[in-house]
């Protein structure tokens, strides 16, 4: 087995996450074995991102691969054993992070409910060169300030997480081309009588593979989407605009001034008028739903 860089922190602050252990490893003997049940860092999450070769993690009744390209997110508390075994034909090289604090094991969570217990990403994606840039502060530019490494562990664990929802919502190029035609021609015209039928044929597709590429992709639908425009743009003239409340809601593409108020409600809790005429304590020019 041969370590090729490795380093521990020490500290009892639990008010924020902080760096446990980072490194960069290569092994050759089935003598790696990480189980959970003798490890001195209970509460603790970890990383685990093959650059070569193929280890491999129990969890849950089932051994999972981690080939080149993949990683492991486990939580220490939760039982579970990674190792390498020695009949591979290379080792298995790979890179690691052991992060603390409450928010880590939320995050993991988290993943594991939209991906699993292993995720994919490339070698070159944001998520592995962030963390090679926590390894370069370390090893090069000798950064031991558990701010600074907390500051650049949070950077990391947002990038997990918005390309761990963009994976969940993966849909193919041809299907987000589609959607953001959608979308663009809702935001351009947001005042029409826009119907489903009218999207789906603007979109040149089935109006209900799009409500369907919709939710996978927005978690909403094509109409609700067009709703939360309109009630944007209501909100801005309400409150930077003189005119009449009846001529903002047909603007704004409501059928009525009765249809208006009755969705502004819904939304904001008061009705336009209430809106307009409120000194709210924070006096937004637009509020934004997306």
């Amino acid at each position: 087995m041969v370590h090729t860089v490795s380093y521990a922190f020490r500290n009892d602050d639990t008010s924020i996450m902080t760096l446990d252990s980072i490194g960069w490893q290569i092994v050759s003997s089935e003598e790696y074995r990480c189980p959970s049940d003798n490890r001195p860092d209970p509460g603790h999450v970890v990383f685990q991102y093959t650059l070569n070769g193929q280890g491999y993690l129990d969890i849950e009744n089932q051994t999972i691969p981690l080939p080149k390209g993949h990683a492991l997110l486990v939580k220490i508390s939760g039982e579970h054993c990674y190792y390498y075994k020695q009949e591979n034909n290379e080792p298995w090289e790979f890179i690691w992070i052991n992060i603390r604090g409450d928010e880590a094991n939320r995050i993991w969570d988290m993943i594991h409910e939209n991906e699993g217990h292993v995720i994919r990403r490339n070698a070159d994606s944001p998520l592995i060169q962030e963390l090679w840039q926590i390894i370069h502060l370390i090893h090069q530019e000798k950064v031991t300030d558990k701010y600074r490494l907390s500051e650049q562990i949070y950077r990391l664990l947002l990038i997990l997480v918005q390309t761990s929802r963009d994976a969940e919502k993966d849909i193919g190029a041809l299907s987000i081309t589609t959607i953001e035609k959608c979308k663009k021609f809702i935001r351009e015209n947001y005042a029409a009588p826009l119907t489903l039928d009218l999207l789906a044929s603007h979109c040149d597709i089935n109006k209900h593979y799009l409500c369907r590429l919709f939710q996978k992709s927005e978690k909403t639908s094509p109409l609700a989407y067009l709703k939360d425009r309109r009630i944007e743009v209501a909100i801005r003239l309400l409150r930077t605009t003189e005119l009449p409340i009846s001529q903002i809601g047909q603007q704004c593409g409501f059928e009525s001034p009765s249809y208006f108020g009755k969705v502004f409600r819904q939304y904001m809790s008061m009705s336009p008028k209430e809106y307009r005429m409120n000194k709210l304590e924070f006096p937004y020019e637009a509020i934004y739903y997306e």
